[in-house]
């Protein structure tokens, strides 16, 4: 097997680094092991279009991380395979199943149906113990970890002002926003949202800065640049994944822990995870936390057990493991919003986009990466995708989720 490194030294090489100023040198104090020309060039450069197919699976030897430890015993799946042979249409053109996993840039596809794993597939070295990054579905696991510590009692109410539990947000954007509001992505801050890795966007300078060279932290940003928008607080939709990383900073301040330890044993124990995940941190670990935003790496699996998790109205491994009022108030838009802005097909509520003309709900990714819960059809499906583009597939992906559960419910 070849390593992993060669890959980084090659990345390092071609990385585009725009919107990153001065040298290396002049990052934050850590360890200098993550000061490296080398290994910030490798994290700049991890969307490369040709090699994305493998850094998305390797996270790990590119950032610092922080583990989330696993069960003692896993919920065990049951294995009920399914045929999904046959002709798929895509845009207008017909493929065989390999060749619309092809079309669609899989790396992993994992369905269950009625609680079981009918289909199960790995594609471009990797397999079952893979934990992939899947980008902003975090986001769904981290609205989960604010539904925890509000059933704990340590958030008191979902329309508490941020600055309730952040009282250092107070002059910044995100003063006067509630939790729900960012929950909804209705803060009202000053944000856009624009994938253009290597560009001077807001996204990308924020990007480059805390997860590439470790400068600042995501929460550091939010108190010291953020700013009010045009519009005030649940105006309007705009999605901003510094909302959702202020989310996890008051995750972290109500319970006193890390992300990472709050996660395990709330949820990823609980709920009976095979493998551990890791979060990917947007700092070395002494100084950084989790990016609660898009950096949560796990399993297929264990994506597809969290689904069927919620699909079972948070009933983990015969235990109830999410409380049940959440799951429905999580992925249930409320009257009023959905869609997300007229005429568009899809919704939001707390982290997790819905469907606006049927039940089901996802947790979407970057580069296409999907935790698809049907809970008509009593489906789950999880797709890791490794897209040249980062956003604009969506059709072609959902035209291959109607054919698959065409294939296993006829």
């Amino acid at each position: 097997m070849f390593q992993f490194n060669h890959i980084v030294a090659a990345l390092g090489a071609t990385a585009t680094l725009s919107s990153l100023s001065g040298s290396a040198s002049a990052q934050p104090d850590g360890p200098s092991r993550w000061l490296m020309p080398t290994m910030i060039e490798a994290r700049a450069s991890m969307f490369m279009p040709t090699l994305n197919y493998l850094t998305f699976q390797h996270m790990d030897q590119m950032f610092a991380t922080r583990t989330v430890d696993a069960a003692d015993s896993a919920w065990e799946l049951l294995e009920n395979p399914m045929s999904l042979d046959g002709d798929y249409v895509i845009l207008g053109e017909t493929y065989d199943l390999e060749g619309a996993l092809e079309r669609t840039r899989t790396n992993a596809l994992v369905v269950l149906k009625d609680g079981a794993v009918a289909y199960e597939t790995y594609r471009n070295g990797s397999g079952p113990d893979t934990r992939f990054l899947t980008f902003s579905v975090a986001k769904s696991y981290t609205s989960t970890l604010i539904g925890f510590a509000l059933h704990d009692g340590l958030i008191d109410s979902l329309d508490d002002k941020v600055t309730k539990y952040l009282p250092e947000m107070e002059g910044s954007g995100y003063d006067g926003p509630t939790v729900r509001d960012l929950l909804r992505m209705r803060s009202g801050v000053d944000w856009e949202e624009r994938y253009e890795f290597g560009s001077e966007t807001q996204l990308t300078q924020v990007h480059d800065n805390s997860l590439v060279a470790y400068r600042y932290r995501w929460c550091d940003y939010a108190v010291k640049e953020s700013v009010p928008g045009e519009t005030g607080p649940d105006e309007r939709f705009n999605y901003a994944t510094l909302d959702t990383s202020v989310l996890g900073c008051i995750v972290e301040r109500v319970t006193g822990r890390t992300g990472a330890d709050y996660m395990a044993e709330k949820l990823w124990k609980p709920m009976g995870a095979e493998s551990d995940a890791y979060w990917i941190m947007d700092g070395p670990e002494d100084v950084g936390r989790e990016f609660f935003g898009a950096g949560l790496a796990a399993t297929a699996r264990d994506h597809a057990r969290f689904g069927q998790m919620f699909l079972q109205g948070g009933m983990a491994n015969g235990e109830q493991v999410v409380p049940a009022d959440w799951v429905r108030e999580a992925t249930v838009a409320d009257e009023g919003y959905e869609p997300v802005e007229p005429g568009a097909p899809i919704g939001y509520q707390y982290q997790w986009w819905t469907d606006a003309g049927s039940d089901v709900y996802m947790a979407l990714g970057l580069h296409h990466q999907f935790i698809r819960v049907d809970p008509a059809n009593n489906i789950v499906i999880v797709k890791i995708s490794y897209t040249e583009e980062p956003v604009g597939r969506d059709q072609e992906n959902e035209e291959l989720f109607a054919q698959i559960t065409a294939k296993i419910t006829q």
